[in-house]
């Protein structure tokens, strides 16, 4: 018996919808990077992009549990010698809450052209409106997200 690699031309990618009012950042982060890897397909490769497109909407409205919001750092650097900044995630969230998301997303993701390559599929939104209603996507709910 041989073993099954998926091609590009059998893959066929849905939209989901998730909706990230009062939920929490890693909950909604892990969903989308099993729906961008496409894990949650039977026909999964781990060297193969055959996941799906993700659209989160009401990025603002997301939260860190256990007051991880001020205690957390989050580090970007110029590229020159001294030039790092930081800034704690509460005050990221209130600044970019669609960078917040989508960083939290990306390390999920593999480190690589393939990670790259599936990061693309991300649409990150900080209010309910968003330009993808073509694509009919399906509104997912994830499980156990809520915040308490």
């Amino acid at each position: 018996m041989t073993t099954y690699s998926p091609k590009a031309s059998e893959i066929v990618r849905a939209w989901h919808v998730i909706d990230a009012e009062d939920m929490v950042l890693g909950r909604i982060a892990t969903e989308a990077a099993r729906l961008l890897r496409g894990k949650h397909k039977t026909m999964f490769a781990p060297h193969i992009d055959t996941g799906d497109h993700v659209v989160i909407i009401n990025a603002s409205k997301v939260h860190l549990t256990a007051g991880k919001a001020d205690r957390k750092d989050v580090y970007r650097h110029s590229g020159y010698p001294g030039g790092i900044k930081s800034e704690t995630y509460a005050q990221f969230l209130a600044r970019k809450p669609e960078d917040a998301v989508r960083r939290s997303v990306a390390g999920m993701l593999p480190h690589g052209p393939l990670g790259r390559q599936q990061i693309k599929k991300l649409k990150v939104y900080a209010g309910a409106v968003h330009p993808h209603s073509a694509q009919n996507p399906i509104p997912l709910v994830v499980a156990g997200a809520k915040a308490r």
